[in-house]
């Protein structure tokens, strides 16, 4: 039965910032891959020795300096902007399905987005946490045999691996100094700026389901009520 004292909160507003961000993300990755490409194809003439004017190398190597750590900034305060959003529309979901009737459910508001900053549970609760939500958000009054959608395995597959490229491109980072190993370091952050896009949107389709479920369950839940109220009040 759903919370009568009115205690579902309203995510529309949350929700629609984080398809904003999400977007954002799109665009800012496909930003980024196109810089890399032409990093790469700049380290490429360097190293098949096209340049044969050492100030002309030293000049573009320079813009493409600058051009790639302008990128790395706005990707950089997208992607805390848009986790930010996501986790706090993570929480009031939790909540939320709470608030629609979702009794025992195993994961609060808080460790639904607490399990994101734990290592090595970090590997698999967060992504429990949201197939739980999305039971909940479908069928709260019989959420535990409700089905959850393979998308989400998608999503969390997504997840995984492009934050292994991350670390991968953090590590690599630190010690690439000769052209190949700059190189590398650039398709791998490729790799991973390219699985960023579909992430992203695999993102934004669990959101807009999970937000449609729980506004229908709360409406309906309302119309419910109505008739009720009103024959008390006759």
């Amino acid at each position: 039965m759903i919370n009568r004292e009115g205690n579902f909160k309203d995510a529309s507003s949350l929700t629609n910032w984080v398809r904003y961000m999400l977007y954002a993300q799109v665009v800012v990755g496909v930003i980024a891959i196109g810089s890399n490409f032409l990093e790469y194809q700049l380290l490429s003439d360097y190293q098949n020795g096209v340049y044969t004017s050492q100030d002309r190398a030293v000049a573009d190597g320079e813009a493409s300096d600058q051009r790639q750590q302008m990128v790395a900034l706005i990707y950089l305060v997208v992607f805390i902007v848009s986790g930010f959003l996501i986790l706090r529309w993570i929480h009031r979901s939790n909540y939320n399905a709470r608030q629609l009737g979702a009794n025992e459910m195993e994961f609060t508001p808080g460790w639904s987005i607490g399990y994101y900053f734990i290592p090595i549970l970090t590997l698999w609760k967060p992504y429990q946490a949201m197939k739980e939500i999305w039971k909940a958000s479908h069928n709260p009054s019989d959420w535990q045999s409700e089905k959850a959608s393979s998308i989400l395995g998608t999503w969390w597959f997504l997840w995984i691996v492009t934050n292994m490229l991350g670390q991968a491109v953090f590590r690599m980072s630190t010690g690439a100094e000769e052209l190949p190993e700059l190189m590398n370091l650039n398709l791998v952050s490729q790799a991973s700026e390219v699985l960023s896009i579909p992430l992203a949107l695999v993102t934004l389709s669990i959101v807009n389901n999970i937000y449609t479920a729980q506004v229908s369950a709360y409406e309906s839940a309302n119309k419910s009520i109505q008739p009720t109220a009103n024959a008390s009040a006759d």
